[in-house]
């Protein structure tokens, strides 16, 4: 199993047609606070690619950040691209109850310092990928936002593509931040990603009536 899974709660029926229809708009305040933390993480990240570098070793602070940044991309890409209607935390904890969910293994104890120093050779192919991902998921979002609009759910042939081009492209967010030294692989069948997480989240309880 790769060492960042990814799983998505499938929210067919339901779906919310005003949140859908202005979700460009009700998404800005998200990704100007990822503007924010992305410029971080660019100067923390060559701070770990250096220690990665000369120790072979991530610092757990860095590891941290740098998880818990995916974990907020990870959840504000589903949110964006409609996989999900639940707006998205701002933090990048771990929360089991939000229906899109990262599981991050724990830092290795040693990392190939060959495969850090050349990273940015490596990333070629996984930047390609991702880029004919990104175009999938734009236009099958686009195909998306209309059936919402209009129906108010979400075919499963529509969820299928959305899933697996959001997956791959988180997948290559965490090599590209040195999480892992892995390539990101291609599809992973949605079912054995679940069986890392354990059973889905599950909604709170109903308030009793007074």
């Amino acid at each position: 199993m790769y060492r960042v899974a990814y799983s998505v709660q499938y929210e067919g029926e339901g779906r919310s047609r005003l949140s859908v229809f202005f979700r460009l708009i009700l998404v800005i305040p998200w990704m100007i606070w990822a503007a924010f933390w992305g410029l971080a993480v660019f100067f923390t990240l060559i701070a770990a690619w250096f220690a990665l570098l000369f120790t072979g070793r991530y610092p757990e602070a860095l590891y941290e950040f740098h998880s818990s940044y995916l974990r907020f991309m990870c959840r504000l890409h589903a949110w964006t691209w409609l996989l999900v209607d639940e707006w998205p935390p701002f933090n990048g904890a771990p929360d089991d109850q939000y229906p899109v969910r990262l599981k991050i293994e724990p830092p290795l104890e040693s990392y190939s310092r060959v495969k850090v120093l050349f990273r940015i050779v490596l990333l070629i192919p996984v930047y390609i990928l991702a880029y004919v991902m990104s175009i999938i998921l734009q236009l099958v979002a686009f195909v998306s936002w209309f059936v919402l609009v209009f129906a108010a759910k979400l075919p499963e042939g529509l969820y299928k593509p959305l899933r697996a081009s959001t997956a791959y492209l988180i997948k290559a967010g965490a090599y590209y931040l040195l999480i892992t030294e892995d390539f990101p692989p291609f599809w992973v069948d949605e079912a054995d990603e679940a069986d890392a997480f354990g059973p889905p989240p599950t909604a709170p309880p109903p308030a009793a009536v007074a």
